[in-house]
């Protein structure tokens, strides 16, 4: 596959390079907390901070359960179309099989686990055929997590650089981004598949920080599931960890510094505020 950035957008890709950064405009008092964090790498409540990044300059987005909570409507058609094949002597597969074999895999690493035996082609039609079914579920149920409009607007507020970053197919990526009315928010999109190799290994999120020319060490990663936290680790990134699906102890030992339960939590805009006001001591 070609190895290039591939801007969202249809008509063009738009750039942010010449707004000004926004300034959260921190007391002397919340500055002071904030520096002391910055030394410390901890809140004052214990959770890891994420002024080890530095200023941040862009914050990179998983899609699949990290934008909106897809996992349901993946588990439904996986496990429909796998009990019509007979898949484990027709047993409905439960949501831990999910968990541990499915959830956040590329395709091609599905295929290995799931079908060992089969023939290759047999098997990507059986992916195909899932990924229809996604789309038409996706089109009917999805729904973004809660605070991800808010979390938006207060990027394009603060002047951040953002790529949304993703083992899913790209129609399915393009579908989900589209429904959520993010098109035009992504100034890259990066495709597992569309790289030398897909998550957990770091490249699409090194493939995503080349594109916006952004070191790792200026940006976040928002993911959802230990392979995605894995993959931004790798890559230097520090990782937020949404707890839309999978259990917190599984993202932990994947590497995530913080933990949240969605973009309205009070953890992610404190470590955002406090992130904030170290420029203002730096």
């Amino acid at each position: 596959m070609p190895s290039y950035c591939v801007p969202t957008a249809t008509h063009h890709s738009f750039s942010l390079k010449d707004r000004p950064f926004a300034r959260f405009q921190a007391s002397p008092s919340r500055v002071r907390m904030a520096c002391a964090v910055s030394c410390n790498h901890t809140t004052e409540s214990g959770s890891l901070s994420l002024s080890t990044a530095g200023p941040i300059e862009a914050v990179l987005f998983d899609v699949d359960g990290t934008l909106c909570d897809s996992d349901p409507l993946h588990f439904e058609a996986f496990r429909d179309l796998l009990q019509k094949i007979g898949f484990q002597g027709g047993v409905p597969i439960d949501e831990e099989f999910f968990i541990k074999n499915i959830s956040g895999g590329h395709n091609e690493d599905i295929i290995g686990i799931l079908f060992p035996d089969w023939d290759h082609q047999k098997a990507l039609q059986f992916m195909d055929d899932k990924e229809v079914l996604f789309r038409r579920l996706a089109k009917e149920k999805l729904v973004p997590v809660n605070g991800l409009h808010k979390l938006c607007k207060w990027i394009e507020d603060k002047g951040l650089r953002r790529a949304a970053v993703t083992n899913a197919p790209r129609p399915n990526a393009e579908l989900m981004i589209s429904s959520l009315g993010l098109s035009e928010f992504f100034e890259y999109l990066i495709i597992g598949g569309e790289c030398e190799r897909a998550k957990p290994y770091p490249d699409p999120y090194l493939k995503a920080l080349k594109c916006l020319g952004v070191s790792p060490e200026r940006a976040i990663v928002l993911e959802d599931s230990a392979a995605g936290i894995k993959a931004g680790v790798a890559a230097g990134v520090p990782v937020i960890g949404i707890t839309t699906r999978n259990p917190d102890q599984l993202l932990l030992d994947a590497g995530a510094s913080l933990l949240i339960k969605d973009f309205e939590d009070p953890k992610l805009w404190s470590a955002l505020e406090e992130q904030e006001a170290t420029k203002a001591c730096c």
